[in-house]
């Protein structure tokens, strides 16, 4: 294909972003906010969904499994078992109200189908969620949202999945999480990863891999 050629043993030929905490604001800082105001442990939140594993209410919500209202009083449920009494209803609308696009982000994804290259989103998200991540479709060749293919991260299918639609291999992909478990999955897959903490930093990180600016 056209755009910037590569030196190394397989041309890079997509960038797949992650959305939340990645090309839109974090949901995990508005847990831990959540955690904040209500006196709970730091990372207390996210201790259950991990402890709850794929059958929790949170891996259901994302898989397409629940809808929100559905899944409020099983997330408040997961929670108070786990010793953790919350407000699932409270504790969504304050991640809704955190998925603002990162412009900078928006830019750069521009910049890398500008030069021939594809961008690819892997989601996870939920059935009604407003006004949803979906609405960036339009910035990517290929998004693939969990609550729609009954996949999530860091499930290896949905990498798969993504490089399948975007007609590439994993190793042709660099792909960007804030959630090492999903990073974890995508290097073992073959491709090339950066955190995301800091999205000025990551996107240094990734003008280095890509060998042009995108700011």
């Amino acid at each position: 294909m056209g755009g910037f050629r590569y030196s190394r043993a397989v041309p890079l030929r997509a960038v797949l972003f992650d959305l939340g905490g990645v090309v839109v604001g974090s949901p995990l800082h508005a847990i831990a906010a959540y955690e904040r105001a209500h006196g709970l442990p730091a990372g207390s939140i996210n201790r259950i969904v991990v402890a709850t594993g794929p059958g929790g209410a949170w891996a259901r919500l994302e898989r397409g499994e629940l809808g929100l209202e559905a899944f409020y009083a099983a997330f408040d449920a997961d929670c108070a078992a786990g010793g953790c009494r919350i407000v699932a209803r409270d504790l969504m609308a304050r991640v809704a109200a955190s998925t603002t696009p990162r412009p900078e982000m928006l830019a750069a994804i521009a910049r890398i189908r500008a030069r021939g290259l594809k961008a690819g989103a892997i989601t996870n998200n939920w059935v009604g969620e407003e006004p949803g991540v979906s609405a960036l479709a339009p910035h990517f060749d290929v998004m693939v949202e969990s609550a729609f293919v009954g996949l999530r991260k860091p499930d290896p299918a949905i990498f798969h999945l993504a490089c399948e639609r975007l007609a590439i291999t994993p190793p042709e992909a660099v792909f960007l999480d804030d959630i090492g478990a999903n990073l974890k999955t995508a290097r073992a897959l073959g491709m090339t990863t950066i955190k995301v903490d800091d999205p000025g930093t990551a996107l240094a990180a990734l003008e280095g891999v890509l060998g042009f600016a995108l700011r």
